[in-house]
């Protein structure tokens, strides 16, 4: 790691920190609504530390393995004990003992199929597990996730799974298209609002928006942000 790095991702922090701010008050939001989740899958258990040290609290894997041995890795560094860690990425069922139990959110739940191998890890270990369904809003090809009508014919059951705890939605948007980005949010915030009406499910979690669409996610109803580049990369151009 850089000797300056540290001083980096604290005044990158302030600047996004600053637009964070920006976008709740264009929504008429506070600040506070909105949850930052410091993505550290490109990045060593360092800069995780220097992150910390800058004020972030929370942070997320796409991998189970790299969010295990993140985790492990940080028992080098007494300060990251009582850190949070989500899991935001593809989740095999086969794979779901690394995750259940270990972290605070799952945002990628996209499939029925899925939602019982989490259910029934939490089952086992006696907890229960706080999740996100993840839903492609946008219908892209390329991304994971239920559709809009697939999402409406699981939720019910999904509710009722006994150890799971479903918080909200989740979504990405096309990439390198603002208005794209913005009806993907808007749709998705809409899909939540209806399907908690439908099913008086409590689903207030959005979790959406990254390093080149936050602001707008914010200004669309996100009330998790999840970004990577622009917290750990010197070389990423704000947004």
């Amino acid at each position: 790691m850089e000797r300056d790095y540290p001083s980096f991702v604290c005044a990158r922090r302030a600047e996004i920190l600053e637009r964070v701010a920006e976008a709740c008050s264009r929504s008429g939001r506070a600040s506070d609504a909105v949850a930052l989740v410091a993505v550290s899958k490109t990045v060593g258990i360092d800069a995780v530390a220097a992150a910390h040290e800058a004020g972030y609290t929370a942070f997320a894997e796409n991998r189970p393995q790299e969010l295990r041995r993140k985790q492990e890795a940080s028992a080098a560094y007494p300060e990251l004990a009582q850190v949070r860690w989500d899991m935001i990425g593809h989740l095999q069922t086969n794979k779901v003992g690394l995750v259940v139990g270990r972290v605070a959110l799952i945002h990628s739940i996209d499939s029925l199929r899925l939602a019982k191998a989490v259910d029934a890890r939490a089952a086992m270990l006696g907890c229960t597990a706080p999740v996100l369904m993840e839903v492609n809003v946008a219908g892209e090809e390329s991304k994971t996730g239920f559709s809009p009508e697939e999402a409406r014919s699981a939720i019910a059951e999904i509710c009722s799974l006994g150890h799971l705890s479903l918080e909200g939605l989740m979504g990405m948007a096309p990439a390198y298209d603002p208005a794209a980005a913005r009806r993907a949010f808007s749709d998705l915030r809409e899909l939540r609002d209806s399907l908690a009406r439908e099913t008086g499910c409590q689903l207030g979690e959005l979790s959406c928006g990254m390093s080149d669409d936050y602001t707008i996610a914010i200004e669309e109803g996100s009330t998790i942000i999840r970004l990577g580049r622009t917290v750990f990369d010197p070389a990423y151009a704000l947004q």
